[in-house]
């Protein structure tokens, strides 16, 4: 498998190629959509948490699957690593990377302009999916315990590191939620 391109390369938010061929339907999609790193998008213990902290993007961006599925591990093993025993908490992907990201390989070496297409046909292959993220659109959900409050707070900063944007981190707590 080749090496990823940096994740500057894809985070600029563009339309999406959206052509919908009537009279040719093979030129009306794109071919072969790579499957996502991230297929876990809940962990933990549902139920009735006194509060939810997330994590909201500052800007409008494109985060790359394995980016997210990154910084998904990061907060879950951060929490797991530190919470108490007994204490539990529910965290949710509110994002789904479904914008495929297409690259237009460019041969490089000796001879290399002899095959060479250039921007000729350069619509390019599938490489893989990005969630497109719109500024002040919640991105990662943790649910926990009024008292872990502090906890999953760093858990976000954790996460925060692994997204390509600047993000912050919202706290909501809820009246009358029972203790789990």
């Amino acid at each position: 498998m080749a090496s990823l391109r940096p994740g500057r390369c894809y985070r600029r938010l563009e339309r999406p190629y959206t052509r919908q061929s009537i009279r040719v339907p093979a030129k009306g999609y794109v071919k072969g959509v790579p499957k996502s790193k991230l297929v876990e998008f809940e962990h933990g213990t549902k139920g009735k948490y006194e509060s939810s902290v997330y994590l909201v993007s500052k800007t409008d961006v494109q985060i790359r699957h394995n980016s997210l599925e990154s910084a998904r591990v990061a907060a879950v093993s951060y929490l797991e690593r530190n919470m108490l025993k007994g204490a539990a908490f529910f965290m949710k992907i509110r994002v789904y990377p479904h914008h495929v990201i297409r690259e237009n390989a460019l041969a490089t070496g000796a001879g290399a302009d002899r095959f060479q297409q250039g921007m000729r046909a350069s619509f390019g292959k599938p490489v893989g999916v990005a969630a497109r993220v719109h500024k002040d659109q919640k991105m990662i959900e943790i649910q926990s315990p009024k008292s872990m409050i502090p906890l999953v707070k760093k858990a976000m900063m954790q996460a925060k590191y692994k997204l390509p944007t600047t993000c912050r981190i919202l706290v909501e707590e809820k009246s009358g939620a029972g203790a789990v």
